[in-house]
């Protein structure tokens, strides 16, 4: 049945190749086959600021589909006028959400998820044709939105302190969590949907309002979910700046991070504008939460199950053409296994059905921007500098769009710098190990710290990779990719990564604040630790 639906859907978005001359407006909104963009609200020029009212009076700027480099549609982006605007609507509207009951609030994110669903398919669509990931990838970014609404329900429910114990008789002792306020939400262009989801799903739920900036060249995405999500607020008569939208460059991203009006910080993004992004929140005392970059490892052992091991490297490298902050960037092989592996993993890679994200037979779509291109042809070539093997890949491929080949090195040494760099593109650094403590070693040597898998049978090795001496990431896995995360879990890593947690868990504690409450409720005043003051 989810194929059906799937195959249908890709008719949303025929290929380049197949419009005629007639059709060749100047945007590709106004041409019929991208007529389905208008069911999202978009149109050739869209408002980029939303806080109850749609409006923008900044910088107007044209997003691109990565597959063809051709214009979709323009958005007016946000002045400094329209932020401060914006923000002073947003803390207004808190003051309203916050006294409406956390089950009451859950009620609204429930039907903000019931909304998605009913857009599922074109705002997948929309996905594809902005960001440039596969078509089943971009249904399953909104579909990560849609679940995280349904957890957010629950927990709506069953958020709160403990009662402790206190030593003084008369006194009860207890945990009271409030919502901060308001949470800026910024995120990135490679989950232009799931990032705001967790955040604002959970926030909201906790009682604090959102405020989004999204990556500019996702502007459109931006706009029409927060379209879906306003008109869920405006039903239900409670302020549509509890979600308030402000879609705008750098200027707008200081602004919210030198903004103490804005309680908590989200940000994901690179680990070089996370730090600048840290240090600015940190010097007015406030509060970030960051989702940075990572430089993920498999190791794979001698006694590895290599019809796991194979499609799991796979999906891990070159799942969303290499551009997850979980993706798959060095492959450890144990020297047993080493060229067994190479060999079956270029196979693999040779099998790869490349081509227009939104064909339902295509498994690797183009990389979001010229500049990622670039950045991957000098990347390859100080892999060859340093020592490494192109074994497979390595090219810019000759058709429209940013494609390159999905590629895989070997050679280099573990500590090369290439290899201790992320790169934001599908390149896979293969190595070979010997010991299980240089794997975890090599493992733990990066800057950053966020997902991690190895691949054995071994109990003991599994419990010892889990360990206080095993694997230093926020994500620690065993017989699975480095990406696919579940919404259940917290998600985030540690060192350079951020230590951000975000989803489920209980990341839902880092949107609020926690009060301990002492309550005296006898005639008398007995002090703690058995102080007599008299």
């Amino acid at each position: 049945m989810l194929r059906l639906g799937l195959a249908a859907c890709h008719r949303l978005v025929p290929p380049p190749c197949a419009r005629s001359a007639a059709s060749m407006a100047s945007l590709l909104i106004q041409r019929p086959q991208y007529a389905w963009l208008r069911e999202l609200g978009l149109q050739e020029d869209n408002d980029g600021v939303y806080h109850g009212s749609w409006g923008g009076r900044g910088q107007v700027v044209t997003t691109y589909c990565p597959a063809n480099n051709e214009p979709i549609a323009r958005v007016r982006q946000a002045s400094l006028e329209d932020y401060e605007e914006t923000i002073k609507k947003a803390k207004e509207a808190w003051k309203v959400w916050a006294d409406i009951p956390a089950p009451k609030r859950g009620e609204i994110v429930r039907q903000i998820g019931d909304a998605l669903r009913q857009k599922i398919k074109v705002l997948g669509s929309l996905v594809s044709l902005e960001m440039g990931k596969i078509f089943v990838e971009g249904i399953g970014e909104v579909q990560e939105y849609i679940d995280i609404c349904d957890y957010a329900v629950g927990l709506s429910r069953m958020i709160g302190g403990p009662v402790l114990p206190s030593e003084r008789p008369g006194h009860a002792l207890i945990e009271q969590w409030n919502p901060v306020g308001l949470v800026g939400i910024i995120t990135a262009f490679n989950f232009p949907v799931a990032v705001y989801g967790w955040n604002n799903a959970i926030a909201m739920i906790c009682g604090n309002a959102c405020l989004w900036k999204g990556a500019p060249t996702t502007s459109l995405i931006s706009v029409a979910v927060t379209k879906i999500v306003a008109k869920v607020l405006e039903d239900n008569k409670v302020p549509g700046a509890i979600c308030s939208l402000i879609c705008g460059g750098t200027d707008i991203g200081t602004a919210m991070a030198k903004d103490e009006r804005v309680d908590l910080l989200s940000f994901t993004g690179s680990t070089k504008v996370g730090k600048q992004v840290a240090l600015t929140v940190q010097e007015r005392f406030g509060r970030s939460l960051l989702e940075l970059g990572g430089n993920n490892a498999i190791v794979a052992f001698e006694d590895a199950d290599l019809n796991l091991v194979i499609p799991s490297a796979l999906f891990a490298a070159v799942g969303t053409a290499g551009q997850r902050c979980t993706t798959l960037r060095r492959l450890f092989l144990h020297e047993s296994i080493h060229d067994e592996v190479v060999e079956k993993l270029a196979k693999a890679y040779s099998q790869v059905r490349i081509g227009d994200p939104w064909d339902s037979n295509t498994l690797y779509g183009p990389l979001h921007t010229k500049e990622a291109v670039k950045m991957f042809l000098e990347a390859v070539e100080q892999a060859k500098q340093q020592g490494g093997s192109v074994v497979y890949g390595g090219k810019v491929l000759d058709r429209p769009g940013n494609y390159v080949e999905p590629t895989i090195v070997t050679g280099l040494p573990h500590n090369a710098p290439i290899v201790q760099t992320e790169t934001f593109a599908p390149i896979l650094y293969v190595l070979k190990f010997k010991a299980e403590e240089e794997a975890f070693a090599w493992n733990n040597e990066v800057k950053q710290g966020l997902s991690s898998s190895i691949f054995t049978k071994d109990l003991g090795r599994i419990f010892r990779w889990l360990g206080p001496k095993g694997s230093d990431c926020g994500i620690v896995n065993v017989n699975i990719p480095t990406s696919g995360a579940e919404i259940g879990g917290a998600f985030g890593g540690e060192k350079h990564t951020g230590g951000g947690r975000e989803s489920g868990s209980d990341s839902w504690k880092l949107y609020m604040r926690r009060s301990t409450c002492t309550i005296n409720y006898s005639k008398d005043l007995p002090l703690a630790q058995g102080i007599k003051f008299h």
